[in-house]
């Protein structure tokens, strides 16, 4: 009997589409949320509890109410990496016009179509 591959073969370079994700954004905002919610309950558990080194470790709960929002923001709001199809395109230079002729437009010699010919 033949083994099935462990992951399929992939045959297009398309990008995963937008509601996925706007699915894994959602998943990783929420859990950074969670995990501020926490840091709120584990310091009024700590003031509850007053364990040694308190000020440190409200201080660290403290920080992690602060900083995880800015976090999770940043992270929602961003778009996943770029290929790397995408990334040797935008490195490539732009096209560049070139010049046929140098004389100016109204020297040179222009050709006519006539229709009735």
């Amino acid at each position: 009997m033949k083994k099935q591959p462990e992951r399929p073969v992939v045959i297009t370079d398309a990008a995963r589409s937008q509601g996925d994700q706007l699915r894994s954004r959602e998943i990783r905002y929420v859990s950074m949320m969670g995990l501020r919610a926490a840091c709120l309950i584990a310091g009024a558990i700590l003031i509850s509890v007053k364990p040694p080194l308190l000020p440190v470790w409200l201080i660290l709960c403290a920080a992690g109410m602060v900083i995880l929002p800015w976090m999770a923001v940043l992270i929602a709001n961003d778009r996943p990496p770029k290929s790397r199809a995408e990334r040797a395109q935008s490195q490539q230079p732009a096209p560049t016009h070139r010049v046929l002729e140098d004389k100016p437009a109204e020297e040179r010699e222009h050709r006519v179509i006539d229709a009735e010919d």
